[in-house]
C-alpha cells in the first residue's frame, strides 16, 4: 500500500502511463460516497487474455471466459445483447461499429480507496514509472461540428407517435433516445474524457479504450452490483436543471422530489426492476432499499431508486447480469415491446451508449455501470457520437422531453466546444 499525496495528480500520470496501451479501464468515483463500491478509482491496463464477440451466445462465452480465468476482467455490454435475451433485432444504421461484447484480463491493476494505493495485478515497480512519466501537453481538439440525427420537429413527432403507442395500451413508458454525431471527427481522447470528467464529475465515470475504440463516460448511474450474494440495482428516472442560486437549486430539487410525473416514471421502472431481478432471486427477497431517492450533479438532480436481492445460489451470477440486462430505465414497460418500438423508432443502432461497462472481481462480484451522457468514438473512421434521451409516458410534454435532452447534452457539447 502506498498513500497518495496528490490524487488528481497521480491519476493524471496514470491514465497517460495507461493510455500508451492499446487497452485500458479506468473507472471514477470522483470522490461520491457510495455503500456499493468496493474503490474509489481503478485503472486497468494492458491484455493478458480477452474476449470479443460480435454476436450469438456473448453471455456464454463470458462466463466460460471467466471460469477459465477467474481473475479481474473489466469490459462491456452493448445495448444490443437485447437480441439474445429476447426474440429481437437491430438493423438500424451503424457507425461506430463497436463489438457487442467485449471483456480482458488486465496485465496491471491498480485500485485507490481512502487515499490508499494498492498495487492489484502487476509488480509495485509500475507505480514509480508512473510517478516518473513525463505529461506532455496534449494539442486540443479541433472544432468538431455536431449534428443532430433528428431536426426538432422530427423528434416532437416522433414523440407523439409513441403517446399514441401509450394511448392504446401497447406500452405503458419507452425510452426515446436521438443522436448527436461528428463525422471527420479527430479528437484526442484522453484529454477530451478529463475535460468531461472536469466538467461533470459523475460517481461511475470512466475512459475505456478498446484499440482504436473509446467510451468516454460521465455517467451518473449504476445499472446492477453484486456485494457477496447480494445484487442491488439504482435506477434514474426524473431529471430537472440546477440553478446558481442557491435557494431556487433548492426549491428545484423539492419540486422533483414531489412531481407526481417524475414518481410514476420512476415506479414504472422500479416495478420492471423487482421483476428483472426476481429471475435470479432468492424467493421472497427482492426488495426496494430507496424509493425516489434525489442526488444532485453538476448539471442536473436526478431521482434515484435503489431495488436489491439475494442472488440465489443456484443461478451463476453472468446469468443474473442477462436476466436483468438490458437495464430498465432504458428501455421502458413492458421492456419487450418497448424495445421493439424503441428500434422502430430511433434511427441509430445504439450499440455501447445504452449498455453498460465496468469489472468483475476474481470472487465473482462485479460493478456496472450505465453508458449515458457518454461520448463514443472509432479513431479509425473518425466518427463520434453521443445519445440522449428521456421516457415517454402519456403525460409527458414532447417540447419539454426535448429540453430535457438538450439539458443532458449540455456538458458533452461544452467539452466538444459547441
Amino acid at each position: 500500500m502506498e498513500t497518495l499525496q496528490n490524487t488528481s495528480d497521480f491519476k493524471q500520470s496514470a491514465l497517460r502511463w495507461a493510455n500508451q496501451y492499446d487497452v485500458c479501464c479506468f473507472l471514477d468515483s470522483n470522490h461520491y460516497k457510495d455503500a456499493y463500491s468496493a474503490y474509489d478509482f481503478i485503472l486497468a491496463v494492458d491484455v493478458q487474455a480477452e474476449l470479443k464477440c460480435a454476436n450469438g451466445n456473448a453471455f456464454e462465452h463470458l462466463k466460460t471466459f471467466y471460469e477459465l480465468h477467474k481473475n479481474w476482467l473489466f469490459g462491456f455490454f452493448s445495448y444490443d445483447l437485447k437480441n439474445q435475451t429476447e426474440d429481437l433485432q437491430s438493423n438500424n444504421a451503424d457507425y461506430l461499429n463497436f463489438p457487442d461484447l467485449f471483456f480482458f484480463v488486465p496485465r496491471y491493476l491498480i485500485a485507490s480507496k481512502d487515499g490508499q494505493l494498492q498495487m492489484l495485478m502487476g509488480d509495485n515497480a509500475i507505480l514509480e514509472e508512473i510517478s516518473n512519466f513525463i505529461i506532455t501537453e496534449n494539442d486540443a481538439n479541433e472544432s468538431i461540428k455536431i449534428k443532430q440525427r433528428l431536426s426538432k420537429q422530427n423528434y416532437l413527432e416522433k414523440v407523439d407517435a409513441l403517446k399514441d403507442h401509450i394511448a392504446r395500451g401497447d406500452i405503458y413508458e419507452v425510452n426515446f433516445c436521438q443522436e448527436f454525431f461528428a463525422e471527420n471527427a479527430t479528437i484526442n481522447p484522453l484529454p477530451t474524457f478529463e475535460l468531461l470528467n472536469k466538467v461533470s464529475p459523475t460517481p461511475f465515470a470512466g475512459y475505456f479504450k478498446i484499440y482504436e475504440q473509446y467510451i468516454l463516460s460521465a455517467t451518473p448511474e449504476r445499472f446492477l452490483c453484486k456485494r457477496g450474494s447480494t445484487l442491488t440495482s439504482q435506477p434514474i428516472k426524473g431529471t430537472a436543471r440546477r440553478s446558481n442560486d442557491l435557494a431556487e437549486d433548492e426549491q428545484i430539487k423539492i419540486q422533483l422530489k414531489n412531481d407526481i410525473k417524475e414518481q410514476s416514471e420512476n415506479v414504472m421502472i422500479v416495478d420492471l426492476v423487482r421483476h428483472d431481478l426476481t429471475k435470479s432471486a432468492v424467493k421472497g427477497s427482492v426488495k426496494v432499499d430507496e424509493l425516489f431517492g434525489i442526488y444532485s450533479f453538476p448539471q442536473v438532480h436526478q431521482m434515484i431508486s435503489t431495488i436489491s436481492c439475494e442472488l440465489d445460489a443456484q443461478v451463476h451470477f453472468i446469468d443474473a447480469i442477462k436476466n436483468a440486462f438490458p437495464m430498465g430505465s432504458m428501455t421502458g414497460a413492458p421492456k419487450v415491446k418497448a424495445m421493439k418500438l424503441i428500434e422502430t423508432y430511433e434511427e441509430t443502432k445504439r450499440g455501447a451508449y445504452s449498455g453498460s461497462f465496468g469489472c468483475i472481481t476474481p470472487e465473482g462480484n462485479f460493478d456496472f455501470n450505465v453508458v449515458i451522457r457518454s461520448i463514443l468514438y472509432n479513431a479509425s473512421s473518425k466518427y463520434l457520437s453521443f445519445q440522449v434521451g428521456g421516457a415517454i409516458t402519456f403525460q409527458c410534454d414532447a417540447e419539454k422531453e426535448y429540453e430535457e435532452c438538450l439539458l443532458k447534452a449540455s456538458a458533452i457539447l461544452k467539452v466538444l466546444g459547441n
